[in-house]
């Protein structure tokens, strides 16, 4: 029987090995877009101890987080091989690795589940889960359904309320968020009432608004939203202003961030490290990175504890200005300094780094730090060798992520079968094709593996 590891981070870097079972069909569960038959099986522990804990189950479902089959068959196989009791945060993992594959009937069997056991209830962090696949999907009259559903868990009150609205803003339906929120009609004594949920003018819901149409990127009505907060007399909070200077800086205006920063300052405005790393990168896109490094050394003075989001900001300024070494030495100090890096401290280097070897040896280095890379980590440097033509390293990324048992998404699929056919190999391509096809994701129209858009005919690119 073929075996494959899977690599788990865990604080004693685990390494389970896992062996092939027959898939049992769901085919009553499934949508039309899917066999009943799933040709890539679900691996389940050879060798797993009587007590499973949360935290090798958890991480488990982690891995199998772009292949939603493999999840839900892990998460039942768990439960009716060994007795595990699911957790309310193993169910909300499940539930959002099918919701981001639209199986939301499938969530809602599990949330019915979820209902009958007092050790797994749902929770606010259940629904709002729903909200963010819903609204991800665009299907907002359903996140809006599953709100007014929200009175049978004795949950549909202001948090829920204020985390629909977050999810419509996060992802980018902000009009229908206002309309849920303030209705038709804006009046000075601001108030809404949703079948018994009232909640006041508070700043919360005006920030969530507010960081909804930066998300979007309308910069204009970020200006006008913020001018009409003071027209309301909206107490704006520091977290308003945070978010408000990082429009500043994204939308094209680093100094008027930094001008904010000063005023907020002047006037006795409490601030903190989330403030401190807006205005760092809004001063070393507007002035340089050196006077970034001088406000660095002025929040540490006055008390500020860098934090990881810190630290990323300057190297990226450092990667941006080719200064390497100086971004390489941060990134060492960083753990002696207690900051461990992330993910995203690399793919700063990454993202500028012109010499192959150089990236794959900070990429190896990365993982021997015990620095788990992400699918952007993957995708970005999938890109990058693809780019250049170089598929060898390509294939080294696509097998080390395998190794370490991140199940690939479809971008990272889409750059791989991309390489494959640009060198010809497109027998190879179409294994790919039909792999990622049999995991639910999505794949791209190609003349080359005769794959067609949805309407029949090839996009043209």
């Amino acid at each position: 029987m073929r075996c494959w590891p899977i690599h788990l981070p865990s604080s004693t870097t685990r390494l389970l090995r896992f062996r092939f079972i027959p898939f049992q069909s769901h085919s009553s569960f499934h949508n039309n877009n899917f066999t009943t038959q799933n040709p890539n099986p679900v691996p389940v522990p050879a060798h797993i101890p009587a007590a499973v804990d949360h935290t090798t189950v958890h991480q488990t479902l982690n891995s199998f987080n772009n292949d939603w089959k493999r999840a839900l068959e892990f998460f039942n196989w768990v439960e009716t091989e060994f007795e595990f009791r699911h957790s309310t945060e193993t169910y909300n993992l499940t539930l959002d690795i099918l919701g981001k594959f639209f199986e939301f009937q499938q969530c809602w069997n599990l949330i019915h589940k979820m209902r009958n056991n007092p050790h797994s209830f749902p929770n606010h962090t259940t629904f709002r889960v729903m909200f963010k696949r819903y609204i991800s999907a665009h299907c907002v009259e359903d996140a809006v359904t599953t709100f007014q559903r929200l009175s049978e868990f004795n949950l549909k009150d202001e948090t829920s309320f204020s985390n629909l609205i977050d999810a419509l803003c996060e992802y980018k339906h902000v009009l229908e968020a206002q309309d849920l929120v303030f209705g038709k009609k804006k009046t000075l004594n601001l108030a809404w009432n949703v079948d018994g949920v009232l909640s006041s003018n508070n700043t919360k819901i005006y920030n969530i608004v507010l960081r909804g149409w930066y998300k979007l990127g309308w910069w204009s009505k970020c200006w006008e939203f913020w001018d009409e907060m003071d027209k309301l007399g909206v107490q704006k909070d520091l977290h308003s202003y945070s978010i408000y200077m990082d429009i500043l800086s994204k939308g094209g205006k680093p100094w008027k961030a930094v001008k904010l920063f000063k005023e907020m300052k002047r006037k006795g405005i409490k601030l903190d490290v989330v403030v401190y790393n807006i205005v760092i990168r809004a001063i070393g896109v507007s002035q340089g990175v050196d006077f970034s490094i001088r406000l660095f050394r002025e929040m540490k003075d006055l008390g500020f504890n860098p934090t990881v989001v810190t630290y990323n900001t300057i190297i990226r300024l450092l990667c941006d200005n080719y200064r390497y070494k100086e971004a390489l030495t941060l990134l060492r100090t960083m753990r002696q300094n207690g900051c461990s890096p992330n993910a995203v401290s690399y793919q700063c280097f990454f993202s500028c780094l012109e010499k192959p070897k150089f990236i794959i040896e900070l990429f190896d280095g990365m993982i021997e730090s015990g620095v788990r890379p992400t699918m952007d980590t993957y995708v970005m440097l999938l890109k990058k060798f693809a780019r250049w033509g170089f598929l060898r390293l390509v294939f080294l990324v696509w097998n080390r992520m395998e190794e370490l048992g991140c199940s690939p998404d479809a971008s990272a699929y889409n750059v791989l079968i991309d390489a494959l056919v640009e060198k010809g190999l497109i027998d190879t391509a179409r294994k790919y094709d039909e792999e990622m096809l049999a995991k639910g994701l999505s794949s791209k129209p190609r003349k080359e593996l005769g794959t067609k858009a949805l309407g029949g005919e090839f996009v043209e690119e």
